[in-house]
């Protein structure tokens, strides 16, 4: 529990110090936001500052922060150390500049920002791997919820059309109607779960592994089944939390309702970190969970103990929930595992219909025009929704490579920034370390991992640090014709 508290403090002392030093790095000013440049009543919508904030927390958590969490702690403390550096200097300064860069650019989106400074090949990649990432999440939150639903009462069917047509609604109404309305409860409602387990925390003070008992992978030694490396599987698995390359297509939705860049801190840094706390509450709740001592908490638990240490993400919720909360406890973990993964989905959705919007230049004030957009997408999220369904392990294996797509899309986005940092003579030194360590983390994941190359360890291990080393060369070169085509117009 001593490392859970330094951790939490690390967090908040991260916010006021290097949060206040990024901000000053991008320097925001008085100009007009396009909020009120473009204000049409239904995307660019000027929104009170508690909400926006509220619903970019929601738009970037969902059940991240809680199943990345309680999946990565299967590792060990090596977790916490993850969620606070990952989440204070990668995580954190990734949403913040990216959602400012948006803001500097008329609300723009991730492909026309990866455009603008990586270049339209790029750009053109990426407009095509977003949506289809986005199409994915929508799909993934969709079948989950609607699963759990189904155990309630009624059919899966039942549960999956309902909440298709609650995305479609979503997607096609202007974001101050329903967004804005009740994503602010959702937001709530996770905090206060979050809030809750933690003083149960204080209060249990349970023995869990601290980071001083060693960083080694405690899951090989816990079940001889499990053999995930923790580099770089765990840096994939707490995604949520720590970074998440997802968030970058939230924070433009959140960009488009802003009216003062000066409150961009505490809106992008300030959910980021308030995410990384929840994801470190979690992380607590499930080292207590499969590591207590002096028995695992599973085993104290009745509901836990025919699966272990193999007890899935939303089970661990539920079971702690109603173990430590009581009935409250029972009706927060449905509203975290059914309603936050809706609404997840939604934003996805509605991201996705202003990329491609945006990318053929189709002005989204009518709804008919939203819905020649938004009709393509939702058919291939019910196309893919249908061999999900069909094939047995089909959730688990969009879960996979949504996790590596999700971690990808962070590399892309984090190179965006270093270089539009460089062009301005910034300290792209803020983004440039974590756009090497996601770019060496991705592509040996890419190596290693048993759904793409399976290759060992060792091989995969240097053949990302040859990536690593071959992008640092090409930054370099870049920035070296850069500073000298500045040189030759002056």
């Amino acid at each position: 529990m001593i490392s859970f508290a330094l951790s939490l403090l690390a967090l908040i002392a991260g916010y006021f110090f290097y949060g206040r030093f990024v901000e000053r790095v991008f320097s925001p000013d008085d100009r007009v936001t396009p909020a009120v440049a473009k204000a049409d009543g239904i995307d660019f919508i000027v929104l009170p500052n508690w909400k926006i904030f509220m619903i970019q927390f929601l738009n970037i958590a969902g059940t991240g922060p809680i199943f990345g969490a309680i999946m990565g702690a299967k590792f060990g403390p090596a977790a916490y150390l993850w969620i606070v550096f990952g989440c204070i200097f990668a995580g954190a300064t990734h949403d913040y500049l990216s959602g400012m860069l948006s803001l500097r650019n008329d609300g723009a989106g991730l492909p026309h920002l990866i455009g603008k400074y990586l270049g339209t090949t790029a750009q053109r990649c990426m407009l095509v791997f977003t949506v289809f990432l986005l199409i994915m999440v929508g799909t993934v939150f969709v079948y989950s919820p609607a699963e759990i639903l189904h155990s309630i009462g009624g059919s899966s069917m039942m549960w999956i059309g309902i909440i298709f047509i609650y995305y479609v609604i979503a997607t096609m109404l202007p974001i101050d109607k329903i967004i804005g309305k009740i994503y602010p409860l959702f937001a709530f409602s996770l905090l206060f779960m979050a809030f809750a387990l933690m003083v149960m925390l204080f209060v249990k003070m349970p023995a869990i592994p601290e980071l001083w008992d060693g960083l080694g992978n405690m899951g090989m030694k816990a079940d001889p089944t499990w053999t995930d490396q923790i580099f770089p599987c765990l840096f994939i698995t707490i995604a949520c939390g720590a970074i998440s390359g997802f968030h970058a297509t939230q924070s433009p939705l959140m960009a488009r309702c802003i009216k003062s860049e000066r409150i961009g801190r505490p809106i992008f840094y300030g959910a980021m970190i308030t995410e990384g706390v929840v994801a470190l509450i979690w992380a607590t709740v499930s080292s207590y969970f499969f590591y207590c001592e002096p028995v695992p908490g599973y085993q104290l638990i009745e509901a836990a103990r025919e699966t272990g240490f193999h007890t899935s993400a939303p089970a661990v919720v539920n079971i702690i929930c109603n173990d430590w909360l009581g009935v409250v406890g029972g009706i927060l973990a449905l509203l975290g595992v059914v309603a936050a993964p809706i609404t997840s989905g939604d934003t996805a959705f509605r991201s996705a219909r202003l990329i491609i919007s945006e990318f053929v230049h189709i002005d989204q004030k009518a709804i008919t025009r939203r819905l020649i957009i938004s009709i393509p997408l939702f058919a291939v999220s019910i196309l893919m929704l249908c061999w999900q369904i069909e094939n047995p392990d089909g959730f688990n294996i969009i879960w996979q490579y949504f996790g590596w797509a999700n971690q990808a899309l962070s590399v892309f986005t984090l190179w965006t920034i270093t270089v539009f940092l460089a062009r301005e003579r910034k300290p792209y030194i803020v983004t440039l370390i974590p756009a090497l360590f996601m770019t060496t983390v991705c592509t040996t994941f890419l190596f290693i991992s048993r759904q793409a190359f399976n290759l060992s360890a060792g091989i995969s291990y240097t053949a990302g640090g040859c990536v690593c080393v071959a992008t640092a060369v090409w930054f370099a070169i870049w920035l070296k014709k850069q500073r000298s085509s500045t040189l030759n117009q002056n």
